[in-house]
């Protein structure tokens, strides 16, 4: 069985097994009858394994230093720096059980996003003759207290455009706050067209026009937003529900905003998405779907309109960027839950 996605060494997961992909794409181990905690933990001690002493204190940070939670950003990190160890400072074998240990997190899908959205800085960095600033090697893993089967910690992964804040917390996993961007939001590589946030686009759009007039007018908003509102550096911060509420909906409609929300809630893996998706479909009648700007877009390219989706347990935003002079092709996002930021409900004490 051969694989190769995007050109990084990955792991994928298929019928509760997981099967390592090196370089090559060949598979080298299969490991099967772990739950998601016991995949994780063995994955992160693989990792922590690797690496020198040195490397292994820039990695590991006390579960509550709040410095470290907070230390993400949508920015190159020549502009905010990361702290952990970057996949450029590691060797082969580092790098490899780096990305393992992000996959054993993630569902197949949602490291297939992470992947997109690296390999889209790497044509930046390219495109514009080599710039450092840019790259996909260019991404920091850091973990907030030791790994456990049992006691609350945390996992971090990110770079450009990327911010994973993954706490786990036995067979409970919590993805907020997270940040996905993409620049360029389209892109080839191996002649295959790469969209890392289409479905965030098109999913959304889909909804929109599925609207009736009256229902259109409540959820696009008389303002302009120009980017996203709880984005880096607002935890805590709480903003009031706008636009059209789901309880409005018909049920097509109603399937349409999950599914939407889903783009999102299952790149956690499968297990802890589930449970994430089961919480948001119960509240899905006081979740509301608001927009602000154009209501087309040229097929087969992102919306250029901001768009929020919030609930009791949830708050997405879509927010194109001007940077760079087409808002199509520069997006950021971000996934919160207010109530569970950083695992809040499952380590409170």
């Amino acid at each position: 069985m051969k694989r190769s996605l995007l050109g990084v060494a990955t792991v994928a997961l298929v019928a509760a097994a997981v099967y390592l992909y090196c370089a090559t794409g060949m598979v080298t181990v299969a490991i099967a009858e772990q739950t998601a905690a016991q995949r994780i933990v063995s994955a992160a001690n693989n990792f922590l394994s690797t690496l020198d002493e040195k490397q292994r204190q820039k990695v590991l940070f006390a579960f509550d230093d709040e410095k470290q939670r907070a230390r993400w950003s949508n920015l190159p990190t020549s502009f905010v720096p990361r702290a952990g160890v970057s996949l450029k400072e590691m060797n082969t074998a580092q790098r490899n059980a780096a990305l393992a240990l992000v996959t054993s997190a993630l569902s197949r899908r949602g490291f297939e996003k992470v992947q997109q959205i690296m390999e889209g800085d790497e044509v930046n960095k390219i495109s514009e003759g080599n710039n450092p600033i840019f790259g996909k090697d260019l991404y920091y893993i850091s973990m907030l207290g030791r790994p456990s089967e049992k006691d609350p910690w945390m996992l971090q992964f990110g770079g450009h455009h990327l911010a994973l804040n993954i706490t786990i917390a036995g067979e409970r996993g919590v993805l907020t706050p997270t940040l996905t961007g993409a620049q360029p939001a389209l892109y080839t590589i191996g002649g295959k067209t790469v969209r890392p946030l289409g479905q965030e686009s098109d999913k959304a759009l889909a909804l929109l026009n599925s609207l009736n007039d009256s229902e259109r007018k409540q959820a696009i908003l008389s303002y302009r937003l120009a980017d996203l509102v709880l984005g880096p550096g607002q935890d805590g911060k709480t903003i009031l529900p706008e636009g059209l509420k789901a309880s409005a909906m018909n049920d097509r409609q109603r399937a349409m905003l999950l599914d939407l929300i889903s783009e999102w809630a299952s790149i956690i893996h499968e297990s802890a998405a589930a449970a994430r998706m089961a919480e948001i479909k119960a509240d899905i009648d006081e979740t509301w779907f608001a927009w602000s700007g154009p209501i087309r877009a040229t097929p087969g390219r992102n919306i250029t309109a901001y768009y929020r989706v919030q609930g009791p347990h949830l708050v997405i935003e879509y927010a194109p960027q001007r940077l760079g002079g087409d808002p199509s092709m520069h997006v950021h996002t971000m996934y919160r839950d207010p109530t569970n930021d950083y695992g809040g409900r499952l380590t409170a004490k």
